[in-house]
């Protein structure tokens, strides 16, 4: 339960946004000795339209622990601004005090220690509880989800999405967009859009390829308040590059900023006085496209996994950050009055799951999803001496662990595990179970190959990825976090140019330099390429923890960063 003293109350006034440079910092904080369900709920309600924005749950149905990232850089324009700041200057950047239940919910520092204080984030069902309370305050707010909600557990891997899909019919929300969704295979998509979801799936950015026109329906208008307000859809700009392409062989993505453009002017003329875009571009990409792409008066932005505690306002364009796996739900109010928005007001609410109570028919329809997987999802694997989680730029321990056990399962020099950003996290001391560990690899292609590279190859590869996550242009940051490397070290600048940034790659156990004419025996996961053979991850990183019983993680210290 959430017990001590201060709570930051994650709200902002409304703010007029003509002549407006920011929002500020958080600028209300509640010492109280306890925080309740209204404290978390509570909103000056003002304007005419309210919307509800949640993202990136990745299939995370149950309340989860959930670290934020230690290292997250930023390059060019966004270097040292939000959401790229971790640790002290997030806390100094929003006013949050030390030790806060704010601190736990949205940084790094003493997570675990806060963790047992604090309690676990997220759960449908206390997601349908502030969903239902925001209804009840405005009944027809529009409530959006911005993707990556089919994916990243064992029942919807098990039912192929399709608890997700029962649950978000219950939850209603009005449209959502898309990223690991395609990852279920085109086929299995268009069963879901065509057969089973009750909402529109939206993606102005998604050709068809043999005819090069829209493959899906591009943007939704809706009248709230009075005030006809615009719903367009930005899927993952890259697909095909950052997952397999043969899953969805007939479509085309990318960021299409003229697109985008067209799209808004399609809206704008077709009577919309607000234009809300739902995107699933990450933050980095959305803050250019707002510069860039006029008219757009909220952007809803996902995949990058952000929680920022107020907007970030680009010209007039308010970029709104909701968290990840069901920690937050963001609520904002607007003001639209003679065909534009005058004020936006806006909270990214908490879900602390020992503090918002289960919506009961939610709850019952979770457990339904969840029953015919009960065992195995508490089957215990084994037990951890270190906290496991999944973010950073670099490495965290869960693909650290899952590194260790493909050196040794799989017999490899070297491990390459993606710098994918989903993965509940595991405190000390606990429990491994399935489930924990399903949440951290579940997904369609998860075989472990085996096979021989050249330190060349090597270098290539961690180049590759490092401008995909570097470059100064954010259209060109095509994918997650830094591949994880296991049984290697290396230097990396993030200042240069692609090809240049890696530097004194080394085999860790004998401190020799990668040998760029030799072959290394590699093993890892995930390969976007068709036709992979190997055992899926889980069941390699299973063996390694039920062989070591109690695993442990030691501090990485085998990538050192310069030029942050």
């Amino acid at each position: 339960m959430i017990s001590r003293r201060d709570f930051l109350q994650v709200a902002m006034a409304t703010t007029a946004i003509y002549g407006a440079s920011s929002f500020g910092n958080w600028s209300r904080l509640s010492a109280q000795q306890s925080i309740t369900q209204d404290d978390l709920l509570s909103f000056d309600t003002t304007g005419n339209v309210s919307l509800i924005h949640i993202t990136d749950i990745h299939a995370q149905l149950v309340p989860v622990w959930f670290r934020e990232p230690q290292i997250n850089l930023g390059v060019g324009d966004a270097a040292g601004q939000p959401p790229h700041l971790t640790g002290a200057d997030f806390l100094q950047r929003y006013g949050i005090e030390p030790n806060s239940s704010a601190q736990y919910a949205l940084s790094y520092p003493d997570f675990a220690a806060l963790a047992g204080e604090y309690g676990r984030m997220g759960g449908v069902d206390r997601i349908a509880t502030v969903v239902n309370a925001i209804r009840a305050d405005r009944p027809d707010a529009l409530l959006l989800d911005g993707g990556d909600t089919w994916q990243g557990s064992l029942t919807a891997l098990r039912t192929d999405g399709q608890d997700m899909v029962n649950v978000f019919n219950a939850l209603r929300p009005d449209a959502m967009t898309a990223h690991w969704e395609f990852t279920l295979g085109i086929e299995r998509v268009m069963d879901i859009v065509e057969n089973h979801l009750e909402f529109p799936l939206l993606g102005a950015n998604i050709f068809d390829v043999e005819w090069d026109e829209p493959a899906f329906e591009p943007f939704k208008m809706f009248e709230r308040g009075g005030v006809q307000v615009a719903v367009i859809g930005q899927a993952f700009p890259y697909m095909p590059i950052a997952n397999p392409g043969y899953m969805f062989p007939d479509l085309s993505f990318g960021v299409r900023e003229a697109r985008m453009a067209e799209v808004v002017q399609q809206a704008r003329d077709a009577g919309a006085e607000a234009v809300v875009v739902l995107s699933h571009n990450g933050f980095d990409v959305d803050r250019k496209m707002a510069a860039n792409v006029p008219g757009i008066d909220v952007i809803l932005t996902g995949h990058t996994h952000d929680a920022l505690p107020e907007p970030l306002l680009v010209g007039k364009t308010h970029l709104i950050a909701s968290g990840s796996h069901g920690k937050f739900v963001s609520r904002l109010d607007l003001d639209v009055r003679d065909g534009e928005v005058k004020s936006v007001a806006h909270k990214l609410i908490p879900i602390f799951a020992d503090v918002i109570a289960p919506d009961p028919q939610m709850s019952a329809l979770v457990e339904e999803q969840r029953a015919p997987f009960a065992d195995d999802l508490a089957e215990v694997l084994g037990k951890t001496d270190s906290l496991l989680y999944r973010r950073g730029n670099f490495n965290g321990t869960w693909d650290d662990l899952i590194c260790q056990a493909l050196l040794e399962e799989r017999e490899a020099d070297i491990a390459l595990s993606p710098g994918f950003r989903w993965g509940a996290s595991v405190l000390p001391g606990q429990d491994i179970t399935r489930e924990d560990l399903m949440n951290a690899t579940a997904m369609s292609y998860p075989e472990a190959y085996r096979t021989e590279m050249t330190g060349e190859m090597l270098h290539t590869i961690l180049e590759d990825v490092a401008d995909n996550l570097f470059h100064p242009d954010p259209y060109y940051q095509q994918g997650g976090d830094m591949v994880r490397v296991g049984g290697m070290g290396y230097r990396i600048d993030i200042g240069k140019p692609q090809g240049s940034r890696i530097t004194e790659m080394t085999v860790l156990t004998t401190g020799e330099a990668i040998d760029p004419a030799r072959s290394y025996a590699v093993a890892g996961w995930a390969s976007v390429n068709p036709e992979v053979e190997g055992p899926p991850i889980w069941d390699v990183v299973e063996a390694y923890i039920k062989r070591e019983g109690t695993v442990s993680v030691a501090p990485n210290t085998s990538v050192v960063v310069d030029g942050a």
